[in-house]
Parts: structure tokens; C-alpha cells; sequence
């Protein structure tokens, strides 16, 4: 089977590629830029905070073993959707949530999940957009969690599994 791509920002791209990298059936992740105006931006021109773009990872999965919404599903517990603009320690527009979808099947799973986060209590501001042109980061970035032992800053909440107060979902 072809193998498929999603486009996510959840603050901080060595965290969410960590995060990503070891899961069955993601055979690539890529940090990089997306969402923005310019073309071929640096990292600095991103965190200059005005090219629009956000800090990104393009996953590579195949869908007989993992599934769209089952990235999705990690994507929306490794990050806080509910913070506009930033991660953590990490502001700015290039930390927002968003997801960027190709087609309307994805975009459709996307708002399903973020409306039953919305029923669970969250206020999801997560960006919900059209998938455009991905710029991969520079060669430093790339396995850099893995590499470094550093970046490693997302931590996985059952956002799914439980209501905002911790009244379990039946």
C-alpha cells in the first residue's frame, strides 16, 4: 500500500518529530515549515515570527498499520490545543496548533476529532487549513531529540479517554 503524509504543528517540531518517530507503522518524520508566506524560509526567518510559517513535521505512514485518525489521535495528546500561539515555554505564531490537511476526507476526520474534543470540554484553537508547500528545517534539526537527548518536551495526555475534570468518558 502507498504510503500517506500529514502535516502537523504542535509547538516545538523536536518534540512532536520525537513523538511521531517511534510509533508502528510512521516510517518518516520531518521537521520543517509550513503555513506561511514566504518561500524557502530559514529557521531564523521563522522564528523572526513573520513569515507566517509555523514550526511543522511532515509524517510518513502507511495506513494498513496506522491510521489517520489514529495520528491525529496522538497529535491532539502530545501538545496543548487549547493555547493559542504557544507551547509551553515556546510563543509565537510559529508554535501554534495546527493541522494541515490534503483533501476533504482528512480535513472531515480533523473537525471530528476536534468537535469531540470540544464535547469533552477543551477549547480547541487549533488551525484547521489546507496543506501547502512543506520546507524542510535545516540538517540540525532533523532526529534531534534523538541525537541530543534534548528536546524531548511533549507529554502525552489522554485527552480522548477522559473528561476535562478527570470524570472518566463512559
Amino acid at each position: 500500500m502507498k504510503k500517506k503524509e500529514i502535516y502537523l504543528a504542535g509547538g516545538c517540531f523536536w518534540g512532536v518529530e520525537e513523538a511521531f518517530r517511534r510509533l508502528q507503522g510512521v516510517g518518516e518524520v520531518v521537521s520543517g515549515y509550513t503555513g506561511g508566506r514566504a518561500p524557502n524560509p530559514s529557521y531564523e526567518d521563522v522564528c523572526r515570527g513573520d513569515t507566517g510559517h509555523a514550526e511543522a513535521v511532515r509524517v510518513r505512514f502507511d495506513p494498513a498499520l496506522i491510521s489517520y485518525e489514529q495520528i491525529l489521535h496522538r497529535f491532539f495528546e502530545i501538545h496543548d490545543p487549547t493555547q493559542l500561539n504557544r507551547q509551553g515555554p515556546d510563543w509565537g505564531e510559529q508554535y501554534r496548533s495546527a493541522v494541515f490537511y490534503q483533501g476533504a476526507e482528512q480535513k472531515a476526520v480533523v473537525e471530528k476529532l476536534v468537535a469531540r474534543l470540544r464535547e469533552l470540554g477543551y477549547k480547541v484553537v487549533t488551525q484547521i487549513a489546507p496543506a501547502g508547500p512543506f520546507y524542510e528545517a535545516e540538517a540540525y534539526h532533523q532526529d534531534f531529540a534523538r541525537r541530543t537527548g534534548r528536546g524531548v518536551c511533549h507529554m502525552s495526555v489522554p485527552r480522548f479517554s477522559q473528561q476535562v475534570d478527570g470524570t472518566p468518558v463512559k
